[in-house]
């Protein structure tokens, strides 16, 4: 590996990543020990992944960088900044809007994370040769522990990348080579004796700091759980109703956080504060030609709708049980379900037995109808976000 000039081939490669739209760019060896793996078997072997079997599945590969490619020598990570330029947890004071989690306000990351670094990898090679192999955050690579090694941040207590330039906000994407570049330092851990999001979390996912539990995290709740959500959980949720932002939200290091207006995601006016009324009423159709190109569509439908229906429950909106007693007749059981619960927060108990009365012989899912029982058994559990 050579080059032309006085600068490092590292330099070289800052330069151009900035080039194209990242905003950090550090790099690591990857024949070397780390714990991450271990970190890994231990948090599956809890159950803490829940439904997510992939990542038991892939276990053995995300272990260390080098299980997935045994030639690789060093890793290039890098990270683009998508802070957002309004409070992202303002939202929760408006029941009757939707809470979107900021990155999924926009086009879908991963599509815009692999385009740069295709490019950047195919400048790579053409300038310094070796071979290469690109990764975003579907792949079976542990990335933040790899960008703590590289030196772009630290894993916080909520778990997630914390830097000291770009805060809770990094999308992050990473290229193994068989090149020899040279490594930056770690980041040291900068958390001190800050909890706070231990303390935001509404569901109460971190047993201990720098611990998740899955299982009880909203994320996780309303995009991998395909099911109906623990009724544990529902109150909880708020209007959230894809992610949730607050653990990232109130880290004290996001008021360093860079604004590069140019280089982050931009979100569509659309799903900034989407009207929940709105919302319950798409159907297949409308679904997906509202969240083309995003990323809650790979979601779908009924499994959004059922978000929707839980927010709507938690409104305290009287006005919005039409919207969910129309779903009563949808075709999927989970939104029924959703719809059921809803109108148990929204309506008075005995407004609530008439139609349970009419309804509940009529449902043909099991399922549902312990919705109408346990509803009718337990109302009113909505609490403020």
């Amino acid at each position: 590996m050579t080059t032309s000039t006085s600068e490092s081939p590292e330099e070289l490669i800052r330069v151009e990543a900035s080039r194209l739209g990242f905003d950090i760019c550090r790099f690591t060896r990857v024949d070397e020990a780390w714990a991450a793996g271990a970190r890994l078997a231990e948090f599956v072997a809890a159950g803490r992944h829940g439904e997510m079997g992939w990542m038991a599945e892939t276990a053995q590969r995300r272990a260390h960088p080098r299980a997935m490619w045994a030639d690789a020598r060093s890793a290039i990570v890098l990270g683009v900044n998508y802070g957002p330029d309004h409070d992202p947890l303002a939202i929760l004071s408006e029941p009757d809007r939707a809470a979107i989690s900021v990155y999924a306000q926009g086009d879908d990351y991963h599509d815009l994370i692999k385009g740069r670094l295709k490019q950047l990898a195919g400048w790579l090679q053409r300038r310094f040769g070796g071979e290469l192999k690109v990764f975003v955050d579907t792949a079976p690579l542990l990335e933040k522990p790899l960008a703590a090694r590289a030196g772009l941040g630290w894993q916080g207590k909520h778990t997630n990348l914390v830097s000291q330039e770009f805060g809770s906000w990094l999308f992050l994407g990473s290229i193994l080579t068989t090149l020899e570049l040279a490594p930056d330092a770690p980041e040291t851990d900068h958390c001190g004796s800050c909890h706070a999001c231990l303390d935001v979390c509404p569901t109460k996912a971190f047993p201990a700091p720098y611990q998740l539990d899955a299982r009880r995290c909203i994320s996780y709740l309303t995009i991998e759980l395909k099911g109906p959500i623990p009724r544990e959980f529902r109150a909880a949720l708020g209007n959230r109703i894809y992610g949730c932002d607050d653990c990232l939200a109130v880290c004290p290091w996001n008021k360093f956080a860079a604004r590069s207006r140019e280089q982050k995601l931009h979100a569509r006016d659309a799903l900034r504060a989407p009207s929940l009324a709105e919302l319950s009423r798409l159907d297949d159709a409308a679904f997906r030609a509202l969240f083309s190109k995003n990323p809650v569509k790979r979601i779908g439908r009924d499994r959004f709708v059922r978000n929707v229906l839980y927010a709507i429950g938690n409104s305290g909106e009287p006005a919005l049980a039409a919207e969910a007693e129309r779903l009563l007749d949808d075709p999927s059981p989970l939104v029924r379900g959703a719809a059921v619960w809803a109108l148990g927060q929204l309506l008075g108990a005995d407004v609530f037995q008439a139609l349970s009365a009419v309804r509940e012989p009529a449902e043909p899912d099991a399922d549902v109808r312990g919705e109408w029982t346990l509803s009718a058994a337990h109302p009113g559990e909505r609490r403020d976000p």
